[in-house]
Order: C-alpha cells, then structure tokens, then sequence
C-alpha cells in the first residue's frame, strides 16, 4: 500500500500556486476592465459620437487598455513583490552580510518554498563561514606552535657554550616539530583531496590483515616505549580498494590508541568477516572519551584534550572519517567498561 505524506498533502491543500493567482488576478482585471466599461458606455458613449469623430468602439478597446494596464500594474506589484524583496536580500549577501533572512510568510506556494529555501541556503553559508575562520583559526594554532618551538631551539643552538649532549636534544628537538609541521600539512592536502575526491582510484585486491599487521610494527617505537602489548585477532582478510589511504586508517586508529593508553596496558585489535562487510575492532585501556564529546570527534581539529597536553592537531580522525565515507565505510566509537575506548570500522566486502 502507498503511504501518503499527510503533510505534504496538507501544504498543497492550504497553499495555492503562482500559476491559479495568476489566472485568479487577471480574471479580476478583465472583470473590471469590463465593469467599468460598461457602466460608464451608457454616459459616454452619446457624448462620444455626438462630439468625436472616430468609432466608439475604437476609444472603449483604448479605454480598456489603458484600465486594464494600470490595474496590471498594481497587481504585478503585488505578485512580485517577493522577488524584489529577495533581490535586495541577496544584494546584501553579495555585500558580504550572511546574516540575513526572510522573516515572511506567503500564501503562494513557490513563494513560501522560496523563502524557506532562502534561509536554508543561508544557514548553509554561515556554516561555512564559521568553519572556514574556525579552520584558519586551527591551522594557524597549529604551526605556530612547532615553529616557535623551531625558534626557540635554533636560538639556544646559537649559543656557543652549549655541549654536544645539548646541540644533539635540541637538534631532536626541532626535527621533531618539523615533523608536526609535515604531518599537519600532508593531513590538511589528503583531507582536501579526499573531501573533493580528487584522489586516484588505484583500487586492489590486497591482504587486509597483513596491511594492520605492518601498521602495528610501523608504530613499535611509540608501544615499546610505554611496553603497551597487543592481543591480536586478524582472519585472513583479502580487500579490494587504494591501499594508501586504508592504511592512514589504520595507523591513524593505532596511534590515537597507543597514545591514550597507559604504560604496561594492553591493546586489543580484531579484524573478522560478518555477514557481508568487514569490522575491524580496536579497544584501549584509556581514559575514554565523553560521551557529550563523541559526536564532535571526528571534525577537523576537535581535540577532546583542549590543553593540547598531548600531541595532535585534531586532524587523524577526520582524515579516517572521510577516507571511510569516500570508500562507502562506517566508524563508530563507544566506551568500554570499567574503562578504555572501542572503535569499530565496518567496511563492504567486495
């Protein structure tokens, strides 16, 4: 059976559309046109062939005409009174101001839809804007802060009583925050790609549960250091896609697990086959992440640690939220009793 959208139904119930105003105003123009014509021909018309010498035809069509144009324009007036009103709004928003909105209602149909339409694309806008400040915000936060690291350390190298020991810390120092600097922008250039899919498919069909596997080793020298253990669950998984951008995925998810968790803590990663898709499942045992907080994760900068006491831009888990939306995946999160985080990515089987 058709379900039938009361609503919809109702709108188009109660509002009328341009083309019946249209037909209805010209049926009134007409009408007085005639009105007029014919009360006054009764006056007119012995006073017209008594005194004038064209035919009293001829001067009624003319009268008419020139009744019947000012009552068009007055009622053209009012028919498109809301277009002149949304030219002087969108003359403002030319002008820069995305403040503006219709704060009107119509009984025209294609009109109310107008205006609705209007201030949705405004709303739309003013997103934008802020995103696009709050972005340049962000970017600017996060290398200024490598580089006035960089700074800092170029000046103490200059120093020339510095010990070897010093000049080597702080030459670690500054390669360190170069990397930032490197990994901010090479995030911010796949981000873009990814959001205007200008990547290249390069899709094959290669081991997925070997690709986690080098992850995990790629990232030994952050586990080791806080002697974190893995307790891994790979099925032999073989997944057709680009295996470049799965692979900022995986060591995107990793990472944000090995930093959050504390020495001697483990890590469990599962990776398994369901029904049609693929889950990869990876749980810590950190803090976890508020829930009030969850749902702004993955946006570009959001750091729930707004210290900034650990390390980041806020940028890994946008980068893994687009990549999965461009290859038609899922990612969710939840926190995990008596404490530690889960995130699961279901991706199509192929």
């Amino acid at each position: 059976m058709k379900k039938i959208n009361i609503n919809k139904y109702w709108k188009n119930k109660k509002k009328l559309g341009f083309h019946i105003y249209f037909l209805l105003f010209s049926s009134v123009v007409i009408t007085i046109s005639v009105s007029i014509q014919a009360v006054l021909s009764q006056y007119l018309t012995p006073i017209i062939e008594e005194y004038m010498e064209f035919p009293t035809t001829f001067f009624w069509v003319i009268f008419s005409l020139i009744v019947g144009g000012i009552l068009s324009y007055f009622v053209g007036k009012i028919l498109l009174k809301p277009i002149a009103d949304l030219k002087n709004l969108m003359q403002e928003v030319s002008e820069g101001n995305f403040d503006v909105k219709v704060n009107k209602v119509s009984i025209i149909d294609e009109v109310e839809d107008m205006y609705h339409y209007f201030n949705l694309m405004m709303s739309e806008l003013r997103a934008t804007e802020i995103i696009q400040s709050d972005f340049i915000s962000n970017v600017s936060h996060e290398i200024k802060t490598p580089l006035n690291a960089i700074n800092g350390y170029t000046t103490l190298l200059s120093d020339k009583d510095i010990t070897n020991e010093e000049k080597d810390k702080y030459l670690e120092k500054i390669l360190y925050n170069t990397d930032r600097i490197n990994e901010l922008i090479t995030n911010i250039l796949l981000i873009s790609k990814v959001d205007n899919q200008a990547i290249e498919t390069n899709n094959k069909l290669y081991s997925l549960d070997e690709q986690i596997r080098r992850s995990i080793v790629s990232l030994e020298q952050k586990w080791s250091v806080k002697n974190i253990e893995f307790n891994v669950e790979l099925d032999s998984i073989n997944y057709f896609g680009n295996s470049s951008l799965m692979m900022h995925v995986w060591n995107n998810l990793i990472g944000n697990a090995i930093k959050f968790s504390p020495e001697n803590s483990e890590i469990i990663i599962v990776l398994r086959e369901k029904e049609n898709n693929i889950e990869f499942i990876i749980e810590d045992k950190g803090p976890g992440i508020p829930k009030e907080e969850q749902k702004f994760i993955f946006n570009k900068f959001y750091q729930c640690d707004s210290s900034h006491k650990t390390e980041g831009n806020g940028l890994g888990l946008s980068l893994v939220s687009k990549i999965l939306e461009l290859v038609k995946g899922e990612i969710t999160v939840k926190n995990i009793v008596p404490t530690g985080c889960q995130f699961k990515v279901t991706l199509k089987k192929h």
